[in-house]
């Protein structure tokens, strides 16, 4: 019952010293809700670029070629290798015939072209998809072995470029994402130190009538959380309806239809979750820095 009775008035205090330093209050409040607000967009991006990248990666395949003199157990010996081989997801294979009967149907004018011709001059090809993009390029060097295959193209050196690209910008917007977030907490720290400052008698007065050590510090660790929680609202209430009209004005995709953004559920949830969880942290761990630090008890 003590520590339900200690609980209640800490949550008390904290919701009094909220209202009492209004002013201070709203500026942890503003100062939280765009940083944070910030967090979301870091956030966003960052999710965006991941998939993004996974996208491009599933996109990214290695092209096999046969020779025209290949004989049907080359064929069967390199679809097995390549089914066994380690960095090899799955490969699709495509006669010279298949291809000709599909490009047919592509155009009339092909149909025709082909028709002329006494020999199909199309090549067996194979579609390799590999599970490291990586490794795209030792994965083509050994499908380059074989003596009976052509070419093999993975579109050396674009492929690589995209993805490090990529790779940089979601690593950089992690760095951001995190650097916002101490700012937050420093932000709230610094608004506690000044309640803390500005309560100096009050606290006083509670260690001289005996009041314990969490009794003092327990309503600051609550005010934290309640300001990191307000800061959240503005953030979440952007990202919900901010990211659903950012997706609908540009049709789900950015410049081509392979730069496919995220869609909005239920990913606009999992952003406020994050946000609601951050500001909550950040507020009391900005708290328990400035009580530790400030209130020498």
């Amino acid at each position: 019952m003590k520590a339900i009775r200690i609980l209640t008035r800490g949550i008390r205090d904290a919701l009094k010293s909220v209202f009492r330093n209004f002013s201070l209050s709203t500026a942890a409040i503003t100062c939280s809700s765009i940083t944070l607000i910030l967090v979301a967009v870091a956030m966003i991006i960052s999710y965006n670029i991941k998939n993004i990248t996974t996208n491009l990666e599933k996109e990214l395949t290695i092209v096999v070629y046969l020779k025209e003199n290949r004989t049907e157990d080359q064929v069967a010996t390199i679809l097995n290798d390549l089914e066994h081989m380690q960095n090899v997801e799955k490969r699709e294979y495509k006669s010279k015939e298949e291809w000709k009967l599909e490009m047919k149907e592509y155009s009339d004018t092909f149909s025709q072209a082909l028709e002329f011709l006494d020999a199909n001059p199309l090549l067996d090809s194979i579609t390799v998809f590999v599970k490291d993009v990586k490794l795209l390029k030792e994965t083509t060097e050994q499908i380059k072995t074989y003596d009976f295959v052509a070419s093999a193209d993975y579109g050396e050196g674009m492929a690589e470029n995209l993805v490090a690209i990529f790779n940089v910008v979601e690593k950089v917007t992690i760095i951001i994402v995190i650097a916002l977030v101490l700012v937050t907490a420093f932000l709230i720290g610094n608004t506690i130190k000044l309640t803390i400052f500005s309560r100096r008698g009050e606290i006083d007065i509670m260690r001289l009538v005996g009041a314990s050590n969490i009794s003092i510090r327990l309503p600051f660790l609550f005010e934290g959380l309640i300001l990191g929680i307000l800061g959240s609202i503005i953030p979440i209430l952007v990202t919900i309806y901010g990211y659903v009209l950012l997706y609908d004005h540009f049709n789900g995709h950015l410049f081509t239809a392979i730069i496919r953004l995220v869609e909005p559920f239920n990913f606009i949830f999992y952003v406020s979750g994050l946000l609601a969880i951050i500001g909550a942290i950040i507020g009391m761990f900005g708290s328990y820095r400035a009580v530790r630090r400030y209130l020498k008890i």
